[in-house]
């Protein structure tokens, strides 16, 4: 199983990673303008056209600001509540350690963006109707490259390899210069696990990063529907998924809302 470190100690906010992932992924330029709030970064969020984002972080340290660059992408959860909710199956985890969405399969009930912790999962409203997100550049895991964002990083702020290897490089990065550090690895313990991780020298709330995320594995149930979707209305069928949702479910879509507001 695969997995991804991004060091924000290392990253410069060139956003080439972002390049390399639009460019590998054949996905579309948007119409955007200069996002002149908290961060800098342009565009301002996810999209369906954009898989992976960095983020300019304007953080005070010593008495003095500096820029922190983040990077938001889908965080590959090892047991991803995206996968168990979906109720046509068309989300699954490889064992490559890639979150994958068959799009062929996806009915655009957005029920994944719902229960997604990190809010990842975008509709496509303009385009095919379908659910996109980083895929960890599955096709190129199988073909035993590392991801286009990871390939593409002039400083390797992005480093990918086996899981249990990531996890121990990015352990030592810590305990080799803890004061360059905050102790805390993010995507360790955040909905039970996942395979893409950050490391800062500031706390990941100052960079805008959920961390009111349950450390276990978030429980959802994928709703019965009939077992013939011929003829039926996605709409009908995602009704259908919402009377299923948990209680969980139902306080992070009116968080979500909130935000929008």
């Amino acid at each position: 199983m695969k997995a991804l470190l991004h060091d924000m100690t290392r990253c410069i906010g060139c956003r080439g990673c972002q390049v390399a992932c639009k460019q590998w992924n054949n996905r579309p330029a948007e119409e955007t303008t200069f996002f002149a709030g908290p961060g800098y970064q342009n565009p301002a969020d996810l999209s369906a056209k954009t898989y992976t984002l960095i983020t300019y972080n304007e953080v005070e340290q010593n008495g003095r600001f500096d820029w922190v660059f983040g990077k938001l992408q889908c965080k590959h959860c090892l047991e991803p509540a995206c996968a168990a909710i979906c109720p046509v199956e068309a989300i699954t985890k490889t064992e490559s350690g890639a979150v994958v969405v068959d799009r062929e399969l996806c009915i655009g009930c957005q029920m994944c963006g719902t229960v997604c912790p990190f809010n990842v999962p975008r509709y496509d409203e303009e385009g095919d109707g379908k659910m996109h997100k980083c895929w960890l550049c599955f096709d190129r895991l199988e073909a035993g490259e590392v991801s286009a964002c990871a390939k593409a990083c002039p400083p390797q702020a992005i480093f990918m390899g086996d899981r249990d290897e990531v996890l121990k490089e990015a352990k030592r990065r810590i305990a080799a210069e803890p004061d360059k550090y905050i102790p805390d690895i993010y995507g360790l313990e955040e909905a039970g696990g996942t395979c893409v991780f950050h490391i800062s020298n500031v706390p990941f709330s100052a960079l805008g990063f959920p961390t009111d995320v349950p450390k276990e594995v978030i429980k959802v149930a994928r709703a019965e529907i009939i077992p013939s979707l011929n003829g039926i209305n996605p709409a009908a069928i995602a009704a259908s998924v919402a009377v299923a949702g948990v209680g969980w479910v139902i306080k992070r879509r009116t968080e979500l809302e909130k935000n929008d507001n």
